[in-house]
């Protein structure tokens, strides 16, 4: 797959966008992303993930934490996974909140996209949140605060990706591996829009989206 890099958003439509694709059963690659506690192992966005109750329609209500050191965001979302493409196809959906006001991130919203090809899985999300912060957060979102979630995500999936494919578990890649060459997780091996500019990224999330986000 040909390097991507982020690229300045639309003002309609500055939403996150990630893609890769991973030869690997999308059953595996189902498992690594839909199990709490294989997802923060890969994911650089999440320190741990707790399941706390599961809704009547099935999605899962969770809490979830990143640690930076000085300090640990605490949040809590709910998320709802469906299987029920004709042609395999699969998606999970997302919402997620925190009170705390050191989060750069506020209320957000999301999914992924699980897509079979002949070359293996399409692994690709979209999302978007509203930036913490107040003011400055408003300011630093477009300049510094999303293209650093963005890049978050993306050395995320390669890291998934590598797992999946190539079996070698995310802890041989902590994050601060990332500024250094050779091999390991990049990037800007992620696709950072969609191949085509039909919908904006959040139109195309899934209609379990709009069950959970209530």
């Amino acid at each position: 797959m040909a390097p991507h890099s982020p690229r300045p958003h639309r003002q309609r439509d500055r939403a996150l966008y990630v893609e890769t694709t991973i030869r690997a059963p999308l059953e595996r690659i189902w498992q690594l992303t839909q199990d709490p506690e294989q997802h923060p192992r890969w994911d650089a966005r999440f320190s741990s993930i707790v399941p706390t109750e599961i809704r009547d329609n099935g999605a899962q209500e969770f809490r979830y934490e990143l640690h930076l050191g000085v300090h640990t965001i605490k949040g809590t979302g709910v998320s709802l996974g469906e299987r029920r493409s004709a042609r395999g196809e699969r998606t999970s959906a997302l919402v997620f909140t925190t009170s705390d006001a050191l989060s750069p991130l506020g209320p957000g919203r999301g999914y992924w996209r699980y897509i079979p090809t002949d070359d293996g899985v399409r692994f690709l999300t979209g999302y978007d949140y509203t930036p913490g912060w107040g003011w400055l957060g408003r300011v630093l979102d477009p300049i510094i605060t999303r293209r650093l979630v963005w890049w978050m995500t993306a050395w995320s999936f390669d890291r998934l990706r590598l797992w999946a494919e190539e079996g070698t578990e995310p802890e041989r890649f902590p994050l601060w591996r990332a500024i250094l060459p050779g091999a390991g997780p990049r990037a800007r091996r992620c696709r950072s829009r969609p191949a085509t500019q039909a919908d904006t990224i959040m139109e195309d999330a899934p209609s379990s989206l709009q069950v959970i986000d209530r």
